[in-house]
């Protein structure tokens, strides 16, 4: 397993900033976010199994072993790069879905090195069920992600698009089988490290408010888990907040880094 970094910002910025994508896309989802951000030094990982992290030749962070996908040995390696990087910065990490597990097991990793995190909808209630039939209904439908119109309708859902859909097609199209598979294991099974809740740093939950019920309950988990966490609801939001309202999001990331308002839609939970 091993980790592709995009760099980009001003390398000796105040704040290190790290952006972990969703499941099924990879960095190039936080563009709008590091634009926004470019006077901090921006990391933005392709997790293992996504974007330039399934070409060998691209890889700048080698792991230790080469294993298949977990989210555990994810944010391991996360912490590590953010460890060397920093270099006695503030950090700040914001994760997204999938990005947003990697980032709740990282804060039980390393309950002290994060200042600031920003979970967006992560899934921290396990669904058995789920994982279960995850195996037999991907081989089912695997063949269908080459099928334009199939990942057209998989995007809308996260609201990429016409500006990100050719991207999307082309890396549906190359993520191999095992790799959605044990992806969506992960996901499906992932529950709060019992760590988290010793996490020190500020950390922001935020779900959208059409999300499904199991994603703005595992909002409140978190939220119930560690003190130092605040919770959001985005009205009329989805799953997809940085990508369907990049402004939005800006604005409420920089508000919770400079102890600012947050913007006027966002509801407490």
């Amino acid at each position: 397993m091993a980790i592709h970094i995009h760099e980009y910002g001003d390398p000796d910025g105040a704040c290190l900033m790290v952006f972990l994508h969703g499941g099924g896309v990879s960095g190039w989802m936080w563009e709008k976010q590091v634009a926004a951000f470019a006077g901090y030094h921006c990391l933005v990982p392709d997790l293992p199994g996504h974007g330039f992290s399934r070409e060998d030749t691209e890889f700048t962070i080698r792991s230790r072993e080469d294993t298949e996908f977990t989210i555990r040995s994810s944010a391991e390696e996360l912490l590590l790069l953010i460890e060397e990087r920093a270099q006695g910065r503030k950090i700040v990490v914001t994760g997204f879905s999938l990005g947003a597990q990697v980032l709740v097991q990282m804060l039980g990793i390393r309950p002290e090195l994060i200042d600031y995190a920003i979970i967006n909808s992560a899934l921290v209630r396990p669904i058995p069920s789920a994982s279960r039939l995850i195996g037999p209904a991907v081989r089912l439908s695997f063949p269908l992600i080459k099928y334009r119109w199939f990942a057209k309708l998989q995007a809308k859902t996260l609201y990429l698009g016409e500006e990100y859909l050719e991207r999307y097609v082309q890396e549906s199209r190359q993520m191999e089988l095992k790799t959605l598979i044990r992806v969506l294991e992960e996901n499906m099974s992932f529950r709060i490290p019992v760590e988290f809740s010793e996490a020190a740093g500020k950390i922001l939950v935020t779900v959208g408010e059409r999300e499904k019920s199991v994603m703005k309950q595992s909002a409140r988990d978190l939220v119930a888990v560690n003190p130092r966490c605040m919770g959001v609801v985005i009205p009329r939001m989805g799953h997809g907040l940085s990508l369907a309202k990049p402004e939005l999001f800006n604005k409420l990331v920089e508000a919770w880094i400079q102890g600012g308002e947050l913007p006027g839609e966002c509801r407490r939970i």
